[in-house]
């Protein structure tokens, strides 16, 4: 779906396109409007028209955009940042609107299998288009955003991509939040059980943390890029937008990082504590064998059939040989006390 905005920068009005007013709407970069294209889970003759026929990019952007497509079962692409002749190409990894939500409602590990998925952004001087397979929060509040300012569209599309980069990266604070609320409930219990559903579960938020670690370093990387003015058609005046959001990804990308250590943390835990309680269950079934050692070893001396062994016609011979076995069985039993090894 083509989900169309415009702002005439010289008679300060602003309106929203279809699909049929931006084939008849002019050229792309026509002076005095700024324009932002959004293709939320476009059909492929939508991609084409905008991305081939509207607003031309090279063969090797438009692949990483479709990626999705193209292949369903592949994660998405890598955050990065391309500069092109006539436009820049940048592609982020904003937390899905099912992992929002599933977060919200404080669910499990089990709610929501992929955090991430990708939003790819074209600008050029007075044309900014962003294409997503997913409903995006961050193009959701962009949207509501312009319908209360629309004024300020007037900045150029590289303040519009701004705000969706700030409002992307500050969806991860709850994330973020989550995933430490997890592991200091983990942390409370990870000594008491022992289940297996509770190492998949440590596995599972590990990966979760990996999948957000990786996509935040990489998102660093363009945000840096972004910031220190490395590429044209980012004004620089907007530079320092993109430097404050630049300042909380970092601050992001640290917590992450202690979540993975305390995650690592918590399975070398688990895997100690599941040792120390084999151990325990090892020394139990080592001091009963002991035990029964003996007990085996005097029943096993009065099974033998030799012709003069004097118990085997004693009147309390059975009874002697059973006393014997309790006796050495008690005397196990209280030297393994005495040893504190029960």
């Amino acid at each position: 779906m083509i989900h169309a905005s415009v702002y005439d920068a010289e008679t300060k009005t602003y309106r929203k396109m279809d699909a049929e007013q931006l084939r008849c709407g002019g050229p792309a970069n026509q002076a005095g409007r700024v324009l932002w294209i959004d293709l939320e889970n476009p059909t492929p003759e939508e991609e084409a028209f905008v991305l081939q026929e509207f607003l031309p990019i090279h063969a090797l952007s438009f692949e990483d955009v479709t990626r999705l497509r193209r292949e369903p079962e592949s994660p998405p692409h890598f955050p990065k940042a391309e500069e092109f002749p006539d436009y820049l190409f940048v592609i982020v990894n904003p937390l899905t609107m099912r992992f929002m939500e599933w977060i919200r409602a404080e669910g499990d590990d089990e709610g929501c299998k992929s955090p991430v998925t990708q939003l790819s952004a074209v600008l050029t001087p007075r044309v900014l288009v962003t294409h997503h397979y997913e409903p995006l929060p961050c193009v959701v509040q962009l949207q509501n955003h312009l319908a209360r300012h629309s004024f300020q569209m007037e900045r150029g599309p590289d303040y519009l991509f701004h705000l969706i980069l700030d409002s992307t990266v500050d969806q991860y604070a709850p994330a973020l939040d989550h995933v430490d609320e997890t592991l200091d409930d983990l942390e409370t219990t990870v000594v008491q059980q022992h289940r297996p559903t509770l190492y998949l579960r440590i596995l599972r938020l590990k990966r979760e943390i990996m999948i957000l670690r990786k996509t935040l370093v990489y998102e660093r990387e363009v945000l840096v890029r972004l910031a220190r003015g490395e590429f044209n058609l980012v004004d620089e005046r907007e530079t320092i937008y993109y430097r404050n959001v630049y300042d909380h990804l970092v601050r992001f990308t640290d917590l992450i990082e202690s979540s993975r250590d305390l995650a690592s943390d918590l399975l070398q835990s688990f895997q100690a504590a599941t040792a120390n309680r084999l151990n325990e269950v090892m020394k139990v079934l080592t001091m009963i064998s002991t035990i029964g050692l003996v007990c085996a070893l005097i029943s096993g001396i009065y099974g033998m059939n030799f012709e003069h062994m004097p118990e085997l016609k004693w009147t309390y011979g059975y009874p002697f040989a059973l006393g014997m076995m309790l006796l050495a069985g008690a005397i196990s039993f209280l030297f393994f006390r005495w040893k504190k090894w029960i």
